[in-house]
């Protein structure tokens, strides 16, 4: 990103494994992600990505993760 990207419109867009990300309006945006609804500026979308997305783990590690029994009382 450069320090121009700042000050444009972006859009707040997911992949596959629901995880978030930011991309430039004004640009195509990158195969394997789509835009959820959220155009806004930078600072806006990344507030937004902070209070949506509070697991960083990818969905499939989450889903593997919560079908498996705890080994030694680790997760």
């Amino acid at each position: 990103m450069t320090a121009d990207d700042s000050t444009g419109l972006h859009h707040v867009v997911v992949n596959h494994e629901r995880q978030y990300s930011v991309w430039p309006a004004d640009q195509a945006i990158p195969a394997g992600w789509s835009p959820i609804g959220v155009t806004s500026t930078l600072d806006e979308c990344l507030a937004y990505i902070d209070r949506e997305w509070t697991d960083l783990r990818p969905r499939s590690l989450r889903s593997s993760r919560s079908t498996r029994p705890l080994v030694n009382g680790n997760g």
